[in-house]
């Protein structure tokens, strides 16, 4: 009856998505066929796959300047068509309803979930006055996503953000890293312990300054292994 009154939308084509009673409920079957998951050959640092031929290094022109504070980088998806309009609406338009669709994409990508497995998985956090505005942290709902599809330990906010810097949309990779410099630190009732390994978690993969940044304040409370993921890179 429900579906009859308020007929589920695609939230990328505004078409009807008409599965039932599949894992999707906001992307139709249309818009699924051009997501792309990656998978093996990908950078190691950013997670971008190697289309075709690559060379044997396991870096790529996205992050060869990166110096990563982590040991890899893995990302779910490209940020392009159906993604971008996934994760615009869950950044700027409060529609914390495509978090199921997130947990489908994931659920159905076993290479990703198998990096995630076991892992403490950590949110990149926003400053106490973005998070009012906002009134939610979309890394921290991501995280959540991909702990029930993966089988990820758990979700812990062990950083925070001291620094409210301005917005990155727009900024250089320089100006970025600049921008970030002690933006975070570790939060005061976080334990982290030397046996887990823990995994960064943003939704988008862009220069990386930000999940670096995050990576150096974690790295303060000597983990045993810290890596990233990400829902897209874009």
């Amino acid at each position: 009856m429900a579906d009859l009154v308020f007929p589920p939308i695609c939230v990328s084509c505004r078409g009807l998505v008409e599965d039932d009673p599949g894992p999707f409920r906001h992307v139709c079957a249309s818009c699924r066929r051009r997501v792309v998951l990656v998978r093996d050959p990908h950078c190691t640092t950013c997670g971008y796959p190697f289309f075709g031929e690559h060379a044997e290094s396991a870096g790529c022109a996205h992050c060869e300047r990166l110096r990563p504070a982590y040991e890899e980088g893995r990302t779910a998806t490209l940020l392009q068509g159906p993604m971008r309009h996934i994760v615009h609406a869950l950044k700027y338009e409060r529609a914390l309803h495509v978090l199921r669709d997130i947990e489908a994409f994931v659920a159905d990508h076993a290479y990703f979930r198998e990096f995630l497995a076991g892992a403490v998985l950590v949110p990149v956090p926003l400053h106490p006055r973005k998070l009012r505005e906002r009134g939610y942290n979309q890394a921290e709902l991501v995280a959540q996503a991909f702990r029930r599809a993966s089988g990820a330990a758990d979700v812990r906010l062990l950083l925070r953000r001291v620094v409210d810097t301005a917005t990155q949309t727009r900024l250089d990779r320089q100006a970025r890293q600049d921008n970030l410099k002690n933006a975070f630190a570790l939060a005061g009732d976080g334990t982290i312990e030397t046996s887990l390994r823990y995994v960064l978690v943003d939704d988008v993969f862009t220069t990386g300054a930000t999940l670096n940044a995050c990576a150096h304040a974690l790295r303060r409370g000597r983990p045993g292994r810290v890596d990233v993921a990400t829902l897209g890179h874009g």
